[in-house]
């Protein structure tokens, strides 16, 4: 038997907890001494205890931990709804951390102020790529990432089982506004013969271009500022956006904070 100091200290809980499971019925002691009325709980009340803390944090008010407890929820159960909370909690925090990147991301933007980046305007080459695409609802990061992400991962899987490409450059995404959706080119640079199997790759050739370039260096969720730099430079030289605008993946290391990728945005030809 454990007093109701130990017995909460190896339950991880409040003693005042305890004493309030005990003044509702939902966990009472094993045993109340008469005379000085000190609560002591057996070990096997540990178990008890911790599937009303699991409820708990699955979000069951008392009440409803009472009524599951009442129909004898098994541990495969208590398992499996905690499976599920963790999996519901996971995705929380990644999205939390997603949104920190992107504050970050802008917070960097506006401290760079009136920086002059290191651009250089340069004419890309009419190419031949082979591609996949999709959509995209908006240019925010948090519609962009979840579709170039997989995009790209597809056209990887892809691209060694296509018979007759055979690649001739990096991976370049690049990205065309359609109304309010964005369309999404995951792409590399390739020789197809005319027999080619593609294995469901497009193939699309992107003429020459004269573009403003700058190189981001580190993770490419947090590019918001070196984008919005090109896009300062750009307006502060009288140039003039074109389309499409494109990134170049120079090196892309397992560490994703030492990824370098040259932005590529396409000006418009004075007449």
């Amino acid at each position: 038997m454990f007093a109701i100091g130990d017995f909460a200290r190896h339950g991880r809980v409040s003693v005042r907890m305890l004493r309030h499971y005990d003044a509702i019925g939902l966990l009472r002691p094993a045993h109340v001494d008469e005379a000085t009325g000190y609560r002591n709980y057996d070990a096997a009340q540990l178990a008890d205890l911790n599937r009303i803390v699991a409820l708990k944090d699955l979000g069951f008010n008392l009440e409803q931990v009472a009524t599951m407890l009442a129909d004898e929820i098994s541990l495969v159960e208590v398992r499996a709804m905690l499976s599920l909370r963790r999996a519901e909690l996971e995705s929380a925090v990644a999205e939390s951390v997603a949104r920190l990147t992107q504050v970050e991301s802008r917070l960097r933007s506006i401290e760079q102020g009136d920086d002059v980046p290191a651009v250089v305007v340069k004419d890309l080459a009419a190419a031949r790529f082979v591609e996949l695409t999709s959509t995209a609802a908006s240019f925010t990061p948090d519609d962009i990432g979840p579709v170039v992400h997989p995009l790209c991962a597809e056209l990887g899987r892809r691209l060694p089982e296509a018979t007759g490409v055979r690649p001739a450059g990096r991976l370049t995404c690049y990205y065309e506004a359609s109304g309010d959706e964005v369309i999404v080119h995951a792409a590399v640079p390739a020789a197809v013969d005319s027999d080619a199997s593609l294995n469901g790759l497009a193939v699309v050739d992107l003429p020459e271009t004269r573009a403003a370039t700058l190189v981001h260096r580190g993770r490419i969720d947090e590019v918001l500022p070196s984008w919005q730099a090109l896009a300062r430079w750009i307006d502060d030289n009288g140039h003039r956006s074109g389309s499409p605008s494109r990134e170049l993946y120079l090196d892309c290391p397992d560490d994703p904070a030492a990824w370098v990728t040259e932005l590529q945005e396409a000006l418009l030809l004075s007449e």
